[in-house]
C-alpha cells in the first residue's frame, strides 16, 4: 500500500498541497491534543500552522482500499479551489503514518444542524436554503468547473462542513472518481456510497448508467433531509405513513396540502416546499429524469410558484425501512459487487 501511495506521489509532483513530515503533524497538533471527531477513516484533530492558521488533521486509520482514499483525495481537492469546497491544504505520509490537512471548519458538520440536538444550534429555514444553494454550487463546480469531471459519490450532511459563517463546504473525497469532462456514462465495478444516500442505478443496472446524476440523488436526499429537518427514514414516526419521508411528502404536494409545520412564516413555508420539490426532482429513479446541478441551482433560485411537480420518485426494496436508519444511515458502501454477494461495509 505504501508503495502505491509513495508511487502516486512521485508521478504527480506537482501538486499543490504541501507535504509535511510527521514531525511537523505532532508539533502541529501538540502532540493530538484536541480531538474534533472519530469514524472508521480515522481521527480528526485540531492544529494549527506556523502563521496561526487554524487547520484540521485527519489521521488516517489502517486503509482498506490499499491507500486508494488517501490517493483520491490528494488527486482531487488537491488540484481545486473553490468557495464551496473544503481546502486540502496538506498532508503527510511517513510509513504507516498517513495524515491529510484541511482548513479548520468552526462550526462542524451539516449532520448536528439538519438533526439537531438540545446542544446544537438551531439554524433558520433561510439560513438552511443558503446552505443548500451553496451545496449545489460546490457539487456544481466538481461536475463542470474542472478540467476533469469529478463525481463525488457519498453526498450526505456528515460531509458537508460549515465555516464560521455557516457557508458550507463539500468535504470527505474518499470515495471520488475523476473522469473525463465528455464521459456521459462512467465505467464502476462497484456501489460506492453511503446507505440512504445512494442512487438506485448503483444497485440496479436496468434503471440507467453512472453519471453525474448519482451525485444529484444523493443531493436530493440531503436537501429532503434539510427541507423535514429529519432522517428519510425513520421507523418511529408517528404515523406509518410518514417512516419514509420522500413519499409522504410527495403525496402531501400531489393533493395540495400544506407540510405540518409549527411556527413558520409564510415565507418560510415557501422556502420549504421549494427545497422539497426540488429534492423530489432530485431522487427520480431514473437518471435521465433527474436535472443537472447547474438546473437544480436554477430551481433553487426560482420562484416556487413556477416550478413544477414531478412525478412520483419510485421507491426501490433498498429505501425501505428494515430498520430505524438513524445511525446506519452513516454505513458506506465501497465495494458492493451484487445484491447476492458478501458485502464490504466502511463506517
Amino acid at each position: 500500500m505504501y508503495d502505491a501511495v509513495e508511487e502516486f506521489l512521485q508521478s504527480h509532483n506537482n501538486l499543490m498541497p504541501i507535504r509535511y513530515s510527521y514531525f511537523e503533524i505532532r508539533k502541529m497538533t501538540k502532540n493530538f491534543k484536541d480531538k474534533l471527531g472519530e469514524g472508521g477513516y480515522g481521527t480528526v484533530f485540531k492544529g494549527t500552522l506556523r502563521s496561526g492558521r487554524l487547520v484540521a488533521i485527519k489521521m488516517l486509520g489502517r486503509s482498506k482500499t490499499n491507500g486508494q482514499d488517501f490517493i483520491n483525495e490528494v488527486a482531487t481537492i488537491g488540484k481545486i479551489h473553490h468557495v464551496n469546497v473544503v481546502q486540502l491544504i496538506g498532508f503527510c505520509v511517513e510509513g504507516s503514518k498517513r495524515a491529510l490537512v484541511y482548513e479548520f471548519m468552526p462550526n462542524g458538520s451539516l449532520n448536528k444542524y439538519v438533526f439537531p440536538s438540545e446542544e446544537s444550534t438551531f439554524l433558520s429555514y433561510d439560513q438552511m436554503f443558503n446552505i443548500a444553494l451553496g451545496v449545489a454550487h460546490g457539487i456544481e463546480y466538481l461536475h463542470q468547473g474542472c478540467a476533469m469531471q469529478i463525481l463525488h459519490f457519498d453526498i450526505k450532511p456528515h460531509n458537508i462542513l460549515l465555516d464560521e459563517n455557516f457557508a458550507p463546504k463539500v468535504s470527505d473525497f474518499g470515495l471520488a472518481k475523476l473522469y473525463q469532462v465528455d464521459d456521459s456514462i462512467v465505467s464502476l465495478t462497484a456501489a460506492r456510497g453511503t446507505l440512504g444516500y445512494m442512487a438506485p442505478e448503483l444497485f440496479y443496472k436496468n434503471i440507467g448508467g453512472i453519471s453525474y446524476k448519482a451525485d444529484v440523488y444523493s443531493f436530493g436526499m440531503l436537501l429532503m433531509e434539510m427541507a423535514g429537518r429529519r432522517r428519510n427514514v425513520n421507523a418511529f414516526a408517528d404515523h406509518s405513513s410518514q417512516i419514509y419521508f420522500p413519499t409522504w411528502v410527495y403525496d402531501q404536494l400531489h393533493d395540495r396540502k400544506d407540510i405540518e409545520m409549527e411556527d413558520v412564516t409564510k415565507e418560510e413555508k415557501k422556502i420549504v416546499k421549494k427545497m422539497t420539490m426540488v429534492a423530489l426532482w432530485c431522487i427520480q429513479m431514473k437518471p435521465s429524469n433527474r436535472p443537472s446541478m447547474n438546473r437544480v441551482i436554477e430551481m433553487l433560485e426560482e420562484e416556487v410558484e413556477s416550478l413544477q411537480m414531478p412525478s412520483k420518485p419510485f421507491l426501490s426494496s433498498i429505501e425501505s425501512p428494515m430498520r430505524d436508519a438513524g445511525e446506519d444511515s452513516n454505513q458506506t458502501y465501497s465495494s458492493i459487487q451484487s445484491e447476492e454477494s458478501s458485502q464490504t461495509t466502511q463506517f
